[in-house]
């Protein structure tokens, strides 16, 4: 199932002239002078790129816009038509904050304004945006910032709807971004970039969001395989028998309780002349529903556990940008993929498990299944051979407590971690680099195995962090690794805000492939 899409495309006809049915321009808020109250007195100030729609104005839009209630709060969209006076029958003003001192908007402001503009303007067809965008060296980030916004922002899953829905106004169609000079390669370059990453978040927001029972293990890595192939990565699948004979214990032990079987797929990117020589492997968590097995997980909220693919989803779609951005140097993904249901041949509490590598694992919770298929998933990516090894995970409530739902965690080598929160922190995607204390692991001895798979006591303490502690068993020393928690960041579960829409986010798409962009630069 596919979303309905949105094209994007360059454009520098005067913003006041286009032929479009909405124009968005952005609007900063101001403190003034104080008023004759005393109190600061709160002006509006246009942003650069809607010149012209204020000459047209006679400079009296800003007094307008006011007295319909815009502030300029990041994200608030005030829509006003414009009876005439531009050739767009709506002028959309979108929030961009405080103006900068002597900058232009930072880039995730420029993003987030993007998607909330598109998004409000669903049911126009074709939208052009005229936001601020720097002549300097920030110009690329801008302009890629401004284009992913508005790709994102106007995602809206497709759904199962059998009847019409008169009052659902279709995403916008078609986005035009003004800048100095359409024809200008650097500016087609990160539109042609901003299509491919953004187009693999919406891919991977396609997947999260789909119902359970239509994304099974199976189905799953057959939609990989074929949009790799079709993509021209090289592809490999193992099914459950070729698990068995490979000795993938983790894998095939979260899913046996299901009638339908897991799944291992591995996809490989090599660049021409074989880049850099670096090798760079993503790991990401493919469990398409988690019941928590025979820990059964209580009701309310289960339904979102169809979400707990998305590190394998995200994977799986970056994969694909990556094979269309080319960078020197290899990548590997490895997606297993298990559905982790309760049954009589479920795997239960008290198991031993022989994984890929060897090690032993005693099983004291069903419901902690994630680390047991990553286990046997980055054990496989070492053996293979990888500089770097990033793997993703919707693995522990624990990450949320510890840091929300915007944050992600980041565990394993420290060099590696920092580099993912630089990475995070360039794309819009935080995340915060989290400790492996010598403690949690102590608490992980098991009386008959290597480790237990949790706490032996069962005590929840450091939940997220013995997760990462977990999954450093399984990585050998001569590869650097981090651990992504995103079980927050990956499924929004509120209202749409900025360019998140409700349901899968694509978290952490644009982390991964500006990591590998960087491993390909600077090795």
């Amino acid at each position: 199932m596919t979303s309905p899409s949105t094209t994007l495309s360059l454009v520098d006809t005067d913003p006041a002239e286009l032929a479009v049915d909405a124009i968005v321009i952005g609007l900063h808020s101001q403190t003034g002078e104080q008023d004759a109250a005393g109190g600061p007195a709160g002006a509006l100030l246009l942003a650069s790129g809607a010149e012209s729609i204020a000459a047209a104005f006679d400079g009296r839009l800003t007094e307008t816009l006011a007295l319909l209630g815009a502030t300029g709060a990041p994200g608030e969209v005030i829509k006003l038509a414009t009876l005439g006076t531009v050739t767009a029958p709506v002028v959309a003003a979108v929030g961009l904050g405080p103006e900068p001192t002597g900058a232009a908007p930072a880039p995730e402001t420029l993003r987030r304004a993007a998607g909330s503009a598109v998004r409000a303007l669903a049911g126009a067809r074709r939208v052009a945006l005229s936001l601020p965008l720097p002549d300097d060296a920030d110009a690329a980030d801008a302009l890629r910032a401004v284009a992913e916004g508005a790709l994102l922002g106007g995602y809206r899953f497709a759904g199962y709807k059998t009847r019409p829905q008169p009052a659902r106004r279709e995403p916008v169609a078609e986005v035009l971004v003004a800048v100095p000079e359409a024809g200008d390669a650097g500016a087609r370059a990160e539109i042609e970039r901003a299509q491919a990453v953004a187009g693999a978040v919406r891919l991977t927001r396609d997947w999260v969001n789909m119902a359970p029972n239509l994304l099974r293990p199976p189905g799953f890595a057959d939609a990989v395989a074929e949009a790799a192939r079709a993509a021209g990565l090289a592809v490999e699948v193992l099914d459950e028998a070729a698990l068995a004979a490979g000795g993938y214990g983790g894998i095939l032990a979260v899913g046996q309780g299901s009638e339908a079987p897991p799944r291992l797929v591995k996809l490989t990117y090599t660049p021409e002349g074989g880049g850099s020589g670096k090798r760079v492997a993503l790991v990401g968590k493919g469990i398409t529903f988690d019941t928590g097995g025979i820990s059964i997980k209580p009701a309310q909220g289960m339904w979102e556990m169809k979400s707990d693919m998305g590190g394998a989803a995200a994977v799986g779609a970056a994969m694909l940008a990556i094979a269309a951005l080319k960078p020197a140097v290899t990548v590997t993904g490895y997606l297993p993929m298990a559905e982790n249901m309760p049954s009589g041949t479920s795997y239960r509490p008290g198991d031993v498990i022989t994984m890929y590598n060897g090690k032993k694992v005693e099983v004291l919770n069903t419901d902690a299944e994630g680390r047991m298929v990553l286990g046997d998933a980055m054990a496989r990516a070492c053996e293979d051979g990888a500089d770097y090894l990033f793997e993703v995970s919707t693995l522990t409530g624990g990450q949320v407590v510890s840091l929300g739902k915007r944050i992600s965690g980041v565990m394993g080598t420290p060099e590696l971690c920092e580099r993912v929160r630089a990475a995070g922190d360039a794309v819009g995607e935080p995340a915060w680099p989290m400790p492996l204390p010598d403690e949690v692991r102590k608490g992980m001895e098991s009386d008959v195995a290597d480790i237990s798979q949790v706490n032996a006591g069962m005590d929840r303490a450091g939940h997220m962090l013995q997760g990462g502690v977990f999954l450093r068993e399984f990585v050998t020393d001569d590869v650097a690794w981090a651990h992504l928690d995103i079980a927050g960041p990956s499924y929004h579960s509120g209202e749409a805000t900025g360019y998140w829409t409700k349901g899968g986010t694509g978290v952490p798409v644009r982390t991964l492939v500006h990591l590998v962009e960087d491993v390909a630069a600077n090795g």
